[in-house]
Order: C-alpha cells, then sequence, then structure tokens
C-alpha cells in the first residue's frame, strides 16, 4: 500500500513537472520576437479603399489612397 502511494505521488510530480515545462515552453514561443505592432487602416477620402497607417497620403481635405486620388480631390 505504501509503495502504490509513493508511485501516486512520483507520477502526480513528473506530472506537474511536465505540465508546467509545457506552460513555460509555450510562453517562451510566443509571438513576442516576430510581432510586428498594428497600423491603423485609413479609410481614402476619394474612393474609400482602406489602406496601411504609413502608407496613406495626408492632404487639406482629409486622407487618400495615393497621390493621383489627392489631386482630383483638392484640384492641384
Amino acid at each position: 500500500m505504501k509503495l502504490l502511494i509513493v508511485l501516486v505521488a512520483v507520477l502526480a510530480g513528473v506530472w506537474l513537472w511536465q505540465r508546467g515545462r509545457r506552460l513555460k515552453h509555450d510562453d517562451d514561443e510566443s509571438p513576442r520576437t516576430g510581432r510586428q505592432s498594428t497600423l491603423p487602416m485609413v479609410r481614402c477620402t476619394r474612393c474609400g479603399v482602406h489602406v496601411p497607417g504609413d502608407e496613406v497620403v495626408v492632404g487639406r481635405a482629409g486622407q487618400y489612397c495615393s497621390l493621383k486620388h489627392r489631386r482630383e480631390s483638392e484640384g492641384e
């Protein structure tokens, strides 16, 4: 009976140890290193197409997807 209790305790310890290693390993592989910051998507005032915030063309009357749309909307 003592042997059975010791065996159960050892198996429980091994299971908890493996579970802890697996959880720690999953945390280590989280996409922190390859994660890129997300950019806001901005809607073109002329055509309504959404473009990433770093590619938007800013004009007097709004934000545009290209220089062509800015020129057409603002009469330049």
